[in-house]
């Protein structure tokens, strides 16, 4: 038994290639005293002394590694015949890699989600889902494998290894994130895992107790086990993929001292200005901004986005914004059209997320492990610190609706205008807005204003 588990371990490091010598090959005949003596005394070493008796190793070439292969075992995946490791565009193609079309709306399950708006799925749940996943991809004898990470910024990003049975996956993921050094990921200490199952049965999330899904697959993931699951087409989902990919990072982000914010960079001659906006505003004007997805990493160092943008030739890191501008939607009259806040009540305004009588803290509408009050105290330090001046502005003034391009051009006027600091209107909007936050959250900040 115990050299049944010996040889599939070492399979597991080094591929079917790997000659494992018999056990029989080894022992000797004897039945002296001496060698009963020896074979007691032999069985108590430890696996990594037998197996270091038993192998031969072969060599390495294209797609056999020994550290690969024993990092993925770490992983739960055994390598049955080759694993490749960072393979070019050209290569994945030549290996059967195609383009998928995209697809959107696909069940997003997220354990650990203290924002809530997605289905959770539980510890249980979630363990056997990726005994199966894992199981499934030691099956398939290629395994593609993919390093990045989600910002672009070294020292605050949040490091990711993609393990797919597809080349046409990690073709598509190499797309979303970031290059990262080689080596990268082995000295990381909480790199992200992203697992990819595209051949799996669809009848897997039945059986683990997750329902029917769509046809083309779904995404679970696991934020206390920085995990990720994309199963069948769902790597083709590329916002439900990115963000599960932001909730994960989240928590590796904060860590590190980034600040993750659900914003866009705009650009506007030397200065970058960080905006908050309803998502349809700014997806009709998404041309003009760095990237069209939500998601940016703020730090005493300067801001970068979380996945890769548009223009292949933009900086890894910008430089600090000159600006906050976060945009309410109020028909009531009570919020100016634009007005200079203070940095308490820019942290106040960017935990309500005030929208057309609804609230979406910190704006943002997808998964996240941090708490949005957290996130708001961490936002007002960090806006003390760097002295950076906010703006709000009002996005329905009455009968006029404020568009997409005029929105940028609102944006831009704070970097040169003297603009008023905020006053309300009469109203009773800032009554809603307590209302919401103290049922809420409890024991605000003091400098958390209206």
């Amino acid at each position: 038994m115990r050299n049944a588990i010996v040889k599939r371990f070492v399979q597991g490091a080094f591929g079917s290639s790997s000659r494992l010598r018999s056990r029989s090959a080894i022992a000797t005949a004897t039945t002296s005293p001496i060698a009963l003596s020896s074979r007691q005394y032999a069985a108590s070493a430890s696996l990594a002394q037998e197996v270091a008796e038993i192998v031969v190793f072969p060599r390495e070439g294209p797609g056999v590694s020994y550290g690969l292969n024993w990092a993925l075992a770490g992983r739960g995946v055994i390598v049955k015949d080759k694993a490749f490791l960072n393979l070019k565009p050209s290569e994945l193609l030549q290996k059967g890699a195609t383009t998928s079309e995209t697809l959107s709306g696909l069940p997003v399950h997220v354990r650990g989600n203290a924002v809530g708006g997605t289905s959770e799925i539980s510890k249980a749940q979630f363990s056997k889902l990726l005994k199966q996943v894992t199981t499934h991809i030691s099956s398939i004898p290629n395994v593609f494998v993919q390093d990045g990470a989600v910002g672009s910024s070294l020292k605050y990003d949040a490091k990711v290894r993609v393990i797919s049975d597809s080349p046409s996956a990690v073709l598509s993921l190499s797309n979303v994130l970031f290059g990262t050094p080689s080596r990268a990921i082995s000295h990381d200490s909480c790199p992200l895992t992203v697992y990819v199952a595209t051949s799996l049965s669809p009848s897997t999330a039945d059986i683990i107790g997750l329902g029917s899904q769509a046809n083309g697959g779904f995404i679970a993931a696991d934020i206390e086990r920085s995990s990720l699951i994309l199963c069948g087409k769902a790597f083709s989902d590329i916002k439900g993929t990115k963000d599960a990919l932001a909730a994960l990072a989240g928590p590796v982000i904060s860590a590190r001292g980034g600040l993750p914010l659900s914003a866009r960079l705009l650009v506007s001659g030397e200065s970058v200005i960080l905006l908050f906006a309803p998502e349809d505003t700014l997806q009709s004007c998404s041309d003009l901004l760095v990237s069209a997805d939500a998601g940016v990493i703020l730090s005493s160092q300067g801001v970068a986005p979380f996945f890769q943008t548009r223009d292949s030739g933009s900086p890894n890191l910008f430089k600090l914004p000159a600006a906050v501008v976060l945009a309410s939607v109020d028909s009531s009259g009570t919020i100016p059209s634009l007005s200079k806040l203070s940095s308490g009540q820019a942290a106040y305004h960017f935990l309500a997320g005030y929208q057309s009588g609804k609230f979406v803290p910190v704006y943002g509408k997808c998964p996240s492990a941090i708490d949005p009050l957290e996130l708001a105290k961490a936002f007002l330090s960090k806006m003390t610190e760097i002295q950076l001046p906010s703006f709000l502005i009002n996005l329905s003034e009455g009968e006029k609706k404020v568009t997409g391009m005029e929105l940028i051009k609102l944006a831009e006027s704070t970097l040169s205008k003297n603009i008023s600091p905020f006053e309300s209107k009469a109203g009773d909007l800032q009554s809603k807005y307590q209302s919401f936050i103290s049922g809420k959250y409890q024991e605000l900040p003091e400098e958390f204003l209206f």
